[in-house]
């Protein structure tokens, strides 16, 4: 009887492919979605920390000119700080035993026919140590060839693929914008950073060759610090804070034209961030997911308006209430679960394009199936429930009339 029963209702399904086809549409578009954030979420999540450790560790501060940003450009105009600035603080604030400071362009970079579009970066000397960031092949420029202002380059990986051909580029010359350079290290691989851009596809060069002979420019965009105790970062934080307002010439109750950021404030980026990744998109999902119930239950309910035929004859030649009730139960149930495992698979495609992508880790992401076979599963039954007791109560004889 049951296997009948559900042949039935399969049946019934295939008749009704627009009312079915709606409602496997509301259920897979929040199965796809939920699928998607969770199994992203984790690759996010691990990207996120993982980036943070690679460029902000819990023993330094970075000093921004003109706004919070972590990465990009300053406001326009707003920049102020400059070489001076920071080697003043690094002499003035003992703590402070290391810092590098950073400048950034886009730039042409060719060699030969080859060419692209690449982000260059103006360092010292000291980037490898403050920025955890080795050269695998060749040397690092040394503080002589920032002194000089030579024309010598770091690159990235992307870029030996995209400029070299994934040739050799130790020794060899290239062109950003219209000045020569020559390689003279490879840099480590870095991967995506929080915003989705490629680190590897970078050009390191001496900060003055940069502001001198690249960019002409006498300030730089921000500078990290290293403090020898991280215990004392909050109290180093202030007296570098005093030292740039003293340098800068602010009165009291005028605003920084700067920004510190420190590890307590990283951790509570972090934790907000991670609160958006893996609450609150999660919930925003599930009540898609939710919402695709209320409409398979209304379709549902509509449905049983214009099957009161079917059902008054199924009632005539015997069907009891409990069977009618089933059936359009088990009818909502298929329709929402099956949107909800087409939209599982939708949901993994395209969180495995965007992993990708991004070059995130993509482990499988059992908790997402798990939970979305769940919520699909218990959308569809209770999604089922209203209309299968408004068919079951239906009499016989009024069905028929």
């Amino acid at each position: 009887m049951n296997t009948r029963l559900i042949l039935h209702s399969v049946r019934a399904l295939a008749r009704y492919p627009l009312r079915s086809g709606f409602i496997m549409l509301s259920s897979l578009i929040g199965a796809a979605a939920l699928t998607f954030v969770l199994s992203v979420g984790q690759g996010a999540r691990a990207k996120m920390l993982s980036t943070v450790r690679q460029i902000f560790g819990d023993s330094s501060i970075l000093v921004i000119t003109g706004g919070h940003q972590l990465m990009g450009g300053p406001r326009p105009g707003a920049a102020r700080l400059t070489l001076d600035d920071i080697d003043a603080v690094a002499r003035g604030v003992p703590d402070v035993v290391a810092w590098d400071p950073q400048q950034v362009l886009y730039a042409s970079v060719r060699r030969g026919a080859a060419a692209s579009t690449v982000r260059v970066l103006g360092a010292s000397e000291r980037a490898e140590q403050v920025w955890s960031r080795r050269v695998t092949r060749g040397v690092h420029f040394d503080a002589a060839a920032v002194k000089r202002s030579d024309r010598v380059a770091l690159v990235g990986e992307t870029v030996i693929r995209d400029v070299f051909n994934n040739q050799d580029p130790i020794g060899a010359e290239i062109q950003i914008e219209s000045a020569p350079f020559t390689v003279v290290g490879v840099l480590e691989r870095f991967g995506t950073d929080l915003h989705g851009m490629d680190r590897d596809n970078e050009v390191v060069i001496p900060i003055t060759t940069f502001m001198r002979r690249l960019a002409n420019v006498d300030t730089i965009l921000a500078a990290k610090l290293l403090v020898k105790d991280g215990t004392h970062v909050a109290s180093t934080a202030k007296d570098v804070t005093q030292q740039l307002r003293a340098r800068h010439g602010l009165a009291a109750g005028q605003p920084d034209d700067f920004n510190l950021l420190t590890p307590i404030e990283v951790q509570r980026m972090m934790a907000m961030m991670r609160r958006v990744v893996s609450l609150y998109l999660p919930l925003a999902a599930s009540v898609v997911l939710l919402v695709g119930g209320l409409v398979a239950a209304t379709l549902m309910l509509g449905a049983v308006n214009a099957r009161v035929a079917e059902i008054g004859l199924r009632r005539a030649v015997g069907a009891q209430p409990r069977d009618i009730s089933r059936q359009f139960l088990i009818e909502t149930t298929v329709t929402v679960l099956g949107g909800g495992v087409a939209g599982i698979v939708l949901g993994l495609v395209v969180g495995q394009i965007v992993a990708d992508h991004l070059k995130l880790e993509s482990p499988f992401p059992w908790l997402a199936i798990a939970l979305g076979l769940l919520l699909s599963t218990a959308t569809g039954l209770l999604a089922g429930v209203l209309p299968a007791r408004r068919a079951a109560r239906l009499l016989p004889a009024d069905a028929l009339r």
